[in-house]
């Protein structure tokens, strides 16, 4: 299971921000092994995403991703995608 977590920001919290995505990165792959990515859309700088792939433990890692969100007090959208070749 790969997870895709997007959210907006405002330039102006950019700053403070980014630490706190690095802290819950790091969190999670030592509670789960799986190494978060952060992303930013290319047409909008507001929008960023973080990636989790390879999740195991969907209760587990949703918990987590609960507790990230918290801490960050933003508004966030969070999907949830398999191998197109797992069957339906």
């Amino acid at each position: 299971m790969n997870y895709y977590v997007y959210y907006k920001i405002e330039s102006t919290r950019l700053r403070q921000f980014w630490p706190l995505v690095q802290q819950i990165f790091l969190e999670i792959e030592k509670q789960t092994g799986i190494r978060g990515r952060w992303m930013r859309r290319r047409d909008d700088p507001s929008t960023y995403m973080e990636v989790y792939e390879g999740v195991k433990d969907e209760a587990a890692f949703e918990a987590l991703l609960q507790g990230a969100s918290d801490r960050l007090g933003v508004p966030r959208k969070v999907e949830r995608f398999i191998s197109a070749e797992t069957p339906a």
